[in-house]
């Protein structure tokens, strides 16, 4: 089943700082651009942190207002996670804001794969390397969702296509595909109850599915055959092993 790679959504122009690249700098290249963060990189594109927003907020929430009175005495930060915003409140470089050890992908990842990272890792963009780790383009979450403005008469080409004709061996005919606002539904009779099920898996990893309403009926229900018994029915297992 063929699915769309980050590649192809990916921003390919990045904006990025250098571990050196003043507070100042970085602050104006993330509102030049409109942008809530942005990869920092070594001279060889390699990306070594990350640098958002709330990164610089937290030197700014530092700053003492014009009226407090200056402290005297302040009780050490013990955890981990204070020294570090500690820090970055005093920092004045992109090396000095940024979160090291930054969440990436690889462009020949797919969208899906992209998706889930985001979700699992909370993170609203990712940096995206080559097979030699460096910086080729960021995907955000906006351009994730891409892959659901297709239109529901392309998406419906293209479950016939990849579902019925190339991943059963059907017939365009042999299954109705009704595709609205992105949802799919299959119906029809197939040989096989496995190959009904199939169809339905496969229709669900296509890019764009929103969802699959399964109408699909069989005559001859083989999840309960041998092996060697399935192997009689037809012996096509090959569409099985590309699920």
């Amino acid at each position: 089943m063929k699915q769309t790679k980050v590649g192809a959504v990916m921003t390919a122009d990045v904006v990025r700082a250098g571990y050196d690249t003043p507070f100042k700098e970085v602050a104006r290249l993330l509102a030049e651009h409109r942008i809530g963060g942005l990869p920092v990189v070594d001279e060889e594109a390699h990306v070594i942190g990350v640098v958002s927003e709330s990164d610089l907020m937290a030197h700014q929430a530092k700053a003492p207002l014009p009226y407090e009175p200056a402290r005297r005495f302040r009780f050490p930060s013990l955890t981990p996670a204070a020294r570090r915003y500690a820090a970055k409140a005093r920092a004045r470089t992109a090396g000095g804001l940024m979160t090291p050890s930054p969440v990436t992908v690889r462009a020949d990842e797919s969208v899906a794969e992209a998706a889930r990272t985001m979700v699992r890792r909370h993170v609203d963009r990712l940096p995206v390397l080559d097979e030699d780790d460096r910086l080729v383009g960021i995907v955000t979450r906006r351009d994730l969702l891409k892959v659901f403005l297709s239109t529901d008469e392309a998406l419906r080409e293209k479950v016939i296509r990849e579902v019925v004709e190339n991943g059963l061996w059907l017939s365009s005919r042999a299954v109705d595909v009704f595709v609205a606002e992105g949802v799919v539904t299959l119906r029809g009779r197939l040989e096989r109850r496995s190959e009904a099920e199939a169809a339905v898996s496969m229709a669900r990893k296509i890019d764009g599915v929103v969802a699959v309403v399964d109408q699909l009926g069989h005559r001859v229900d083989d999840s309960r055959l041998k092996p060697e018994s399935a192997a009689a029915h037809g012996g096509g297992e090959d569409w099985l092993r590309r699920l």
